[in-house]
């Protein structure tokens, strides 16, 4: 699959060394960009600050710009219609963010158009998307979150906190697998029993999966960093309250939001960042030029009212640390 992908998105690269309205005469219209969404939402803050972004550089909506927007509110299986749809509509460029599904529906349908693509759930160099970061190469190009290191130093934040803590259960999905193996390995370097809790479909259904964290007695809950999660922000934090269960997270709004703890990197800063790579590619040049980056600064964020509710101490070693301290 990883193959066919990195063919898909190689295909057609010195068709797209510009796109078709900076090649000839100045467009008669506003150039088209695509735009496709897990989320049932365009409202939330990183998805505003890409706009934002976006006409702070000249690209204005309404104005030289035209955003056809689609999402499929969490179901994967919709991806390659949704898809297909903003293919049909030869928009000038496509943007996305999240699960490697929902990049290969768009390299599926999007032709010869260049892609600025936030990777939050993968590592595009393991899954073979591209070759190199520096250098990718055919019409690709955007952010790697590195999702696939990052879980390890969560695990560690937590056990630092929770020093007592013996048992976590993980939340994890079909998009999460790498993370997943990553939390297990670290789990039994800190001496942890990890039970894991997978949420197979969506609507996915969180009582039942705190239930079962509570038979497992668990001591905290590790929710792996998922697009399929966003629609459950509120009220995973709201039944770990009620469940009296520590949680640790990958982004701070889970923690705005009543959770307990976050490591990870600003979603606004990487969709401000990618705005400002498609504002390159809708200048002509060559997605494949311009360098995959990695985020530079990473946030740990607490929750300091639900450390009071759930009668738990923050040590002064991360407390020091903390970017954020909320509530």
């Amino acid at each position: 699959m990883a193959t066919r992908r990195r063919l898909l998105l190689t295909l057609g690269s010195a068709a797209a060394v510009a796109p078709a309205w900076v090649r000839g005469q100045p467009t008669p219209r506003p150039l088209r960009l695509g735009w496709v969404s897990l989320s049932a939402s365009f409202d939330e803050p990183y998805n505003l600050a890409f706009v934002e972004r976006l006409a702070e550089l000249g690209f204005v909506e309404g104005r030289n710009l035209a955003i056809e927007r689609r999402h499929v509110a969490g179901a994967l299986d919709k991806l390659p219609e949704v898809a297909a749809e903003l293919g049909r509509l030869n928009c000038d460029a496509y943007f996305g963010g999240g699960s490697e599904a929902t990049l290969g529906a768009l390299a599926q349908a999007s032709r010869d158009a260049p892609i600025v693509f936030i990777a939050v759930d993968f590592d595009p160099v393991v899954t073979g998307d591209v070759t190199d970061l520096a250098r990718p190469g055919g019409r690709l190009t955007g952010m790697t979150a590195l999702q696939a290191s990052l879980p390890a130093k969560r695990l560690e934040l937590l056990r630092e906190l929770l020093p007592r803590m013996r048992k976590v259960a993980v939340f994890t999905n079909e998009q999460t697998s790498a993370q997943l193996a990553l939390a297990r390995g670290t789990a039994r370097r800190l001496g942890l029993a990890l039970h894991v809790v997978d949420f197979r479909r969506p609507p996915f259904d969180y009582p039942a999966g705190f239930a079962d964290a509570i038979q497992a007695k668990a001591d905290a809950v590790f929710v792996l960093g998922s697009g399929l999660f966003v629609p459950g922000r509120r009220v995973i934090p709201e039944l770990a309250l009620k469940a009296r269960l520590p949680t640790v997270f990958h982004q701070a709004q889970w923690v705005e939001a009543g959770g307990l703890m976050s490591y990870g990197f600003s979603f606004a800063r990487m969709w401000r960042r990618g705005a400002e790579m498609m504002a390159k590619v809708l200048s002509g040049t060559p997605a494949g030029t311009i360098p995959m980056e990695q985020p530079t600064v990473y946030e740990l964020a607490l929750n300091a009212k639900t450390a009071r509710t759930l009668g738990i101490e923050i040590p002064k070693s991360i407390q020091v640390r903390a970017d954020r301290m909320i509530g």
